[in-house]
This record gives C-alpha cells, structure tokens and sequence, in this order.
C-alpha cells in the first residue's frame, strides 16, 4: 500500500490535474456537500466538476496504506452520509441527460440534490427531475 504522497502523484499520473493529498479532498467533498445542503446554484457543468473530488478520493482509498484509510474513513462516510440525505438518488437519470456517467460503484453519480434551485435546479426539472425541499429558485 502506498503513503498519501505517492498516491496524489500516482493519480496525478493518470490524469488528475494536480497530486492531491486526502485531506484536500475531503475538504473539497465537504465543501460540495455544504452547498448542496443549502441550494446548489451554479450550473449542471460545475456540479458533474464538483463531483470528481468524491472520485477521487474513491480512486485513492484502494491504493492508500491501512493507517490512512482508518483515520479519514470515519469523516468521509459522514460526509456521504450527509450527501445522501441532502440529494435524491434517481438512479443518475437527471444527470445523464449531461455527464456520461461512470461506474455503478460510483453511487453518488445517481444523486441530485433535493433543493433544485439556481441553474442545475432549471436544468435538472427540464429533464424530470422533482425538487423534493424548500424550492429557492
């Protein structure tokens, strides 16, 4: 297993823009979740773009050492916690309509946030999907 430094340049390698370290990402994911919890308004483009800090961290946790995985684990799952219960999962219906979306693993690919407000919560209804909260838009 590899330590958080040789994981951020291993993904740096295959793609990622830059070698991250894990609590950058979960800062990230924990950023994303927070505004999904009150409304994400920016459009669906900066959503599916927000959304590659879960992947990330996804792609990390299979290659990083024991140690690493236990101390974030417990923070990251209460943040996927607290982003299922802010979104609706629909199966990634809504958000095929503009992102190819990966893997079945991948669950939170298949969410939308339950406030549909701003530009994603527009394009989203155009394409069926039902706000399920308080509808700021």
């Amino acid at each position: 297993m590899a330590t958080e430094t040789e994981v951020g340049e291993l993904l740096h390698q295959r793609g990622w823009r830059t070698a991250f370290t894990v609590a950058e990402r979960v800062n990230a994911w924990a950023a994303v979740v927070g505004v999904i919890e009150r409304g994400y308004g920016d459009d669906v483009y900066e959503y599916t773009n927000d959304l590659y800090c879960r992947n990330w961290l996804h792609e990390a946790w299979i290659l990083l050492d024991d140690y690493i995985v236990r101390l974030w684990t417990p923070q990251i799952k209460a943040l996927d916690d607290r982003y299922k219960a802010a979104t609706v999962d629909d199966e990634g219906q809504a958000l095929e309509q503009f992102h190819r979306l990966p893997g079945p693993d991948l669950w939170w690919w298949r969410r939308h946030p339950r406030i549909l407000t701003g530009d994603l919560g527009r394009s989203l209804r155009s394409v069926g999907a039902i706000s399920t909260g308080p509808d700021t838009a």
